[in-house]
């Protein structure tokens, strides 16, 4: 399927082009923001129908606002893994119905902030990795940030874009080559 076909299928809710496209084109992806992002500790499905809502919310806006400037995958890696940092802690079951201890906690947490601040240093580009952590991490207001570096907002979301691009691409090498030393 073509990329148009793709998001043309995805905003007319084609249970063939959707079933496919998740199940079957995008699980190496989906796999890997699990991995990622989440430790492996989610529902594929469940990440799955969480990523689809979010599509397709506002009569599918994002997927209308889909440019085409990049492959429809690597458009959704960025969209996707951006989305569910966000949305991390909210996903997460614990599944064994208890309350972790506050040391269990902050062994998560700390395995966490580890992984992402080794990918953060393995990106090539530090002003990426200052935008992630202040506009995503500590939620920073974008006009303050953007007259902190001196660039429009606009320019600031641009990027933003890029370091997240950047961020994707560094996490899905290390992914590989994680996986070639198994």
């Amino acid at each position: 399927m073509t990329d148009q076909e793709i998001i043309e299928g995805l905003i007319a809710r084609d249970e063939r082009v959707t079933g496919e496209f998740f199940f079957g084109q995008c699980r190496p992806l989906i796999c890997s923001i699990i991995g990622l992002v989440f430790n492996g500790r989610v529902d594929y499905d469940e990440l799955v129908n969480e990523l689809y809502l979010y599509l397709m919310e506002n009569d599918a806006a994002r997927l209308r606002g889909f440019e085409y400037r990049s492959s429809v995958y690597q458009w959704l890696k960025v969209l996707a893994i951006r989305y569910f940092i966000k949305r991390r802690d909210h996903m997460i079951d614990d599944v064994s119905h208890e309350r972790p201890t506050h040391e269990e906690e902050s062994a998560e947490d700390s395995h966490a902030d580890e992984d992402l601040e080794r990918l953060f240093g393995l990106m090539p580009n530090k002003r990426y990795v200052m935008v992630i952590k202040r506009l995503i991490l500590e939620d920073e207001n974008p006009e303050h940030l953007a007259r902190e570096m001196n660039v429009t907002v606009a320019n600031l979301y641009n990027i933003k874009r890029r370091a997240m691009a950047q961020l994707a691409h560094v996490a899905l090498k290390d992914i590989q080559e994680y996986g070639k030393q198994q």
